[in-house]
């Protein structure tokens, strides 16, 4: 692989951002930054759906639908709640999925023009920052479960500490996902293509055997002589909104265009979008009710007793769900962390960057397995954290369906080098409502650690707004100023367009 990539100029006004002037067919275009070519998309949006799909068939999703449960919600209010919330928010995950078709752009490239050229380091370095966290925590959240698993098959003793073994099934879960991600979008859509069905097909028989062979109170109002009314049941539907609903939709949002580059612009765009949207709404929604199903029973959130505790029979297929989750899940984190780290002008190939990722998150993992409450309280800031997606993609939609409907742009100055005068080094406008919008979204959480639940959020007796007022507010603040500075870039011909470095 080539570690000095050489130097290219941009081509005037082309109608696809320029690539190496060599054989397409020859050049590894995932490891630098640089438009994916015509030729090296793919016409097929199967791939899309399946890559949603297995990034959502986690345990994560059903614990966080027994969460509306435990909160002291009835089962109809968390149904409502996960089913309007994704139905929201995924439909708006499904604009970014198309801005990554239309220019061959990640997410934190595309981010250039609306915070520019060096503004964009400060979303870029927070994405990496955060899917870092994601690897850790994800890996770390089931290994409690796997080891509960483990004890109904008699492998280990589910009372002990057991930390030989989760660190055993932490390194290998790691090296798959880095192995995997190592190939890029065709490995990883190849194992969601050969993977996501048959984890479907385990998830059904999970759901069959809960709905029609266990006792579900379908009813269920809340939790006997406390059915939650009034501002009380309010506050805890928008928790749940926030957890897994809208906010769900949202923490998607930096990711979509990563591995949409990858379809041909000839695909129809509602094809693609349908095929993304459904990918992260069906599992999404599938799980969340079946957590809640459960939890009517006992009210129990933990993963590893809702597991043991209603598919003590079906323990080694449910095992083969569980450690599937994560990986589905961290192949993408890794493989986002990597070309969101480029985005810095950071020079170190995407293979490179995937192993540093692989190796410092489970290291992370390690730290966490043998401090249980630290990385509780982390996995509570991540989740609190991921809301300032909300400020930046009120920033981008914006910029990509109002502003570039009205002044379009060539998607080519994305790819110029830093210097080039077809952006701004720092777009004020973006980075001040980008900033004003993360203070709103705090202003209006309510997080599950005090640091995170914001005045207005506290005034109001636990109303968890903080989606919406960080998106609204950091859409306005860059409607208003942010044309301004995008029309001034304009002026600059393409022929003298900045090299670019691939």
């Amino acid at each position: 692989m080539r570690e000095n990539p050489p130097k290219i100029s941009v081509s005037p006004a082309p109608a696809v951002p320029a690539g190496p002037v060599v054989n397409e067919d020859h050049v590894d275009h995932e490891a630098w930054l640089q438009p994916i070519p015509e030729s090296q998309r793919t016409r097929k949006v199967s791939g899309q759906f399946w890559i949603w799909a297995g990034a959502n068939l986690a345990p994560i999703n059903w614990v966080l639908g027994a969460l509306g449960i435990h909160l002291g919600l009835g089962f109809a209010d968390t149904v409502i709640v996960l089913v309007l919330g994704n139905l929201i928010g995924m439909l708006l995950f499904g604009c970014f999925v198309l801005l990554g078709q239309k220019t061959g752009a990640t997410g934190m490239v595309l981010a250039r023009a609306a915070f520019g050229r060096r503004g964009n380091y400060l979303p870029a370095a927070i994405q990496a920052l955060l899917v870092i966290g994601w690897c850790a925590v994800n890996t770390w959240i089931i290994l409690d479960l796997v080891m509960a698993l483990f004890g109904t098959l008699g492998w280990v003793d589910p009372t002990a500490q057991n930390y030989g073994w989760k660190i055993g099934v932490a390194t290998a879960i790691m090296a798959a996902q880095v192995a995997i991600a190592w190939f890029g979008y065709k490995a990883i859509a190849a194992f969601e293509k050969w993977t996501v069905p048959p984890t479907i097909i385990i998830l059904a028989v999970m759901s069959a055997v809960a709905w029609f062979g266990m006792k579900i109170n379908w009813s269920y109002a809340g939790p006997a002589g406390n059915i939650l009314e009034g501002s009380e049941r309010i506050a805890a539907m928008s928790a749940v909104m926030t957890a897994i609903g809208i906010g769900w939709g949202i923490t998607w949002f930096t990711y979509a265009a990563d591995y949409s580059r990858f379809v041909s612009t000839e695909v129809p765009k509602r094809k693609l979008y349908l095929a993304s949207v459904l990918g992260q709404f069906i599992p999404v929604v599938w799980l969340g009710i079946l957590g809640a199903s459960l939890a009517t029973n006992s009210g129990e959130i933990d993963p590893g007793k809702l597991i043991v505790q209603n598919f003590g029979v079906l323990a080694l297929p449910v095992l083969l769900m569980v450690l599937h989750g994560p990986i589905a899940t961290n192949i993408l984190n890794i493989y986002t962390f990597s070309v969101a780290t480029q985005a810095l002008d950071i020079t170190i190939s995407r293979r490179k960057l995937n192993l540093f990722v692989g190796v410092f998150s489970l290291a992370a993992v390690v730290f966490f397995i043998f401090q249980e409450d630290f990385a509780a309280v982390l996995d509570a800031w991540l989740i609190g954290l991921v809301a300032w997606v909300a400020a930046w993609g009120g920033v981008m939609l914006v910029h990509y369906f109002w502003i570039e409907k009205r002044w379009p742009s060539d998607p080519a100055r994305l790819f110029d080098a830093v210097g080039t005068k077809r952006l701004p080094g720092v777009n004020p406008a973006g980075i001040a409502s980008l900033l004003i919008g993360i203070f709103a979204t705090w202003l209006f959480m309510y997080g599950l650690v005090p640091a995170m639940q914001g005045p207005v959020a506290v005034a109001l007796g636990g109303w968890d707004l903080s989606w919406l007022a960080g998106g609204l507010t950091s859409a306005t603040a860059y409607a208003l100023t942010g044309p301004r500075y995008h029309r001034k870039y304009l002026q600059v011909p393409s022929a003298e367009a900045t090299p670019v470095s691939v």
